[in-house]
């Protein structure tokens, strides 16, 4: 009985992280320790993983945008390509929301660069006149990599987005292409972003 209880708050909080994900653009973390605080459950509270947050910003979406958020997010994947395409010497792979295909108009897009100089990213930027602003965020394998971040206007949004470029090491590529628990690729190259672009594919 405690543990069907149990996987009902995990289902409300993921369901209230949804909303948060979907209509405020946050990432899964924030979104669910705010459902939590907005719920009044306390610190202690089970938080449901990110793959039950996934499937509720899925449900969510199908219900309340389903007409607006495939234009959204096939409008997010084109300003994708446009700068896997400008730094296409640094091996570019397209993750989160926007590959996975639950991102919107207020969803930023992380695009990985497998670097053989950590700082040769950076330079180009520099070259390029192109403003960014360096962070610490947590990567895929747990540990803490370089961010630069970009404001970067789309022309069919007719707005900025968010784009962070986040910088690995070459040899992390190997690791970064397994296939995640549910067989899904957890991030794509530019060939593959192309595609899904091609075939209209929203996630």
């Amino acid at each position: 009985m405690q543990n069907a209880r149990m996987d009902t708050v995990q289902s409300e909080i993921a369901a209230t992280a949804a909303r948060l994900v979907v209509e405020e653009g946050m990432e899964y973390g924030p979104a669910k320790r705010r459902a939590v605080k907005q719920m009044r459950l306390g610190t202690r509270a089970a938080l449901p993983d990110n793959d039950a947050v996934e499937d509720a910003v899925r449900e969510y979406i199908d219900i309340f945008h389903a007409d607006t958020q495939p234009v959204e997010l096939q409008a997010l994947r084109r300003l994708a390509v446009t700068w896997m395409e400008r730094l296409a010497d640094f091996r570019p792979y397209l993750g989160g929301a926007v590959w996975h295909g639950t991102a919107t108009r207020l969803s930023d897009i992380y695009i990985q660069l497998f670097c053989d100089d950590s700082k040769s990213a950076e330079i180009a930027l520099i070259e390029h006149r192109v403003d960014y602003v360096p962070r610490t965020v947590t990567g895929f394998t747990g540990e803490s990599v370089e961010a630069l971040s970009i404001s970067s206007m789309s022309p069919d949004l007719g707005e900025p987005i968010g784009v962070h470029l986040l910088i690995y090491d070459h040899d992390d590529l190997r690791g970064a292409l397994r296939p995640d628990h549910k067989g899904r690729s957890p991030r794509g190259n530019l060939a593959a972003v192309r595609a899904l672009l091609e075939g209209g594919d929203h996630g």
